[in-house]
């Protein structure tokens, strides 16, 4: 029984460590934890002076956002007549060429309106060809009228002779009444014929004047009518008018029907069969897919280096990773998406918190890399600009 409570068996004692053996494994733990602690702080230093210089010579030279979409120039498509729509022939998602037919619009009327004219412009240059037949005869009737004037003056220098010859036979039958060797009944004679030579006179210089004033009023109305009827007939100002009137109407005639104004994908259409369209009315939408571009939103602070002409690399999320399209800058919005806001922040309150603001970066795409994979409006992209690098 003694033996037995004497204590752990000799065995026990050989394994259980010694103090100083307890020691040292304590210090090459703490050793090991140290090289461990200077390992790690050795990659820490390393990753950062690894990324500092990734960061300056790499990232640096480039900006990139996720906050981008396609955008493009689209055409809307609105009648430039009113009418009843006749046909419509084209549908949403349909790919259409410039100068295809989309709407065809009743040209009834139209064409009701381009017989008005064109009768209209027929009597204008009728009318002017009757002016002109008139300003012929008003010509001819002032030459009459000057060879009246010339046959007026004729007719007073005979009457001026007439009284010449009349007043010397009176004189000289005057003179020889008191000797007695003309009677008085050839005196009185005498008299009478170089009275009546006077009056002769008179009618006929009251004929040329009648003359004179018959030819100034006939050289008026010529005048007149040569200022209606200057220049050519189609040079008229009535002719001009009715004939710009038949233009318009036929320009009318011709935009009952509505031609697609470029290349591109037909979308919102908005117009039925039968329908009756308004000028300017919408129509339908088309979008040119082969003349997108991009809009990316970059961060103010991104902005610093950003020039236009930089190269920009462009993913899309329809096509992923596997799909690159490479553009430039072409240029930077005038103000940020917050400044023409419906409802634009109100900075001047007194609770006002800072955010950052993003200004849409206009990006210009290659149109090979379009047609080979086209893109829609809308679509998100992902946008890296090398500030190194211009095209």
């Amino acid at each position: 029984m003694a033996d037995d409570q004497a204590g752990p068996p000799p065995s026990a004692d050989r394994t259980k460590p010694s103090p100083a053996q307890t020691a040292a494994d304590d210090a090459r733990k703490k050793a090991a934890r140290k090289r461990l602690f200077g390992l790690l702080g050795l990659g820490l230093v390393g990753a950062v002076i690894l990324y500092g210089l990734y960061y300056f010579l790499v990232a640096s030279h480039f900006v990139s956002t996720d906050d981008a979409y396609v955008g493009a120039d689209v055409a809307l498509v609105t009648p430039l007549v009113s009418g009843p729509v006749k046909a419509v022939r084209v549908a949403d998602t349909q790919a259409v060429k410039a100068g295809d037919v989309l709407v065809e619009i009743d040209p009834a009327d139209a064409t009701l309106a381009v017989s008005r004219a064109d009768a209209e412009y027929q009597r204008a240059v009728r009318m002017v060809n009757g002016d002109l037949a008139t300003q012929d005869a008003l010509s001819a009737q002032v030459g009459a009228r000057a060879a009246d004037v010339g046959r007026a003056k004729a007719n007073v220098e005979a009457a001026k002779a007439d009284v010449a010859k009349a007043k010397v036979d009176y004189d000289r039958r005057q003179a020889l009444a008191t000797s007695g060797a003309v009677s008085g009944e050839e005196l009185t004679a005498a008299r009478a014929a170089y009275t009546n030579a006077q009056s002769a006179k008179a009618a006929a210089e009251a004929a040329l004047a009648q003359a004179n004033a018959t030819q100034k009023a006939s050289e008026s109305q010529l005048i007149a009518q040569q200022v209606l009827t200057k220049g050519s007939v189609d040079a008229n100002p009535q002719v001009a008018a009715a004939r710009a009137a038949l233009n318009t109407a036929k320009l009318d005639l011709e935009r009952t029907t509505l031609r697609a104004p470029i290349d591109g994908i037909v979308t919102r259409r908005q117009v039925q069969v039968g329908q009756r369209v308004q000028v300017g009315a919408p129509l339908m939408t088309l979008v040119p897919t082969s003349q997108v571009y991009v809009d990316a939103n970059f961060k103010e602070a991104q902005l610093r280096k950003v020039k236009v002409g930089q190269c920009v690399d462009l993913e899309s999320d329809l096509y992923g990773g596997g799909v690159k399209y490479h553009g430039r800058v072409v240029g930077l919005s005038g103000g940020t998406g917050s400044a023409f806001a419906l409802i634009p922040a109100q900075n001047a309150t007194g609770n006002w918190i800072k955010v950052v603001q993003r200004l849409p970066v206009r990006v210009q795409l290659q149109p090979d890399e379009l047609a080979q994979h086209p893109l829609r409006v809308g679509l998100s992209m992902k946008a890296k600009i090398d500030l190194g690098c211009t095209r």
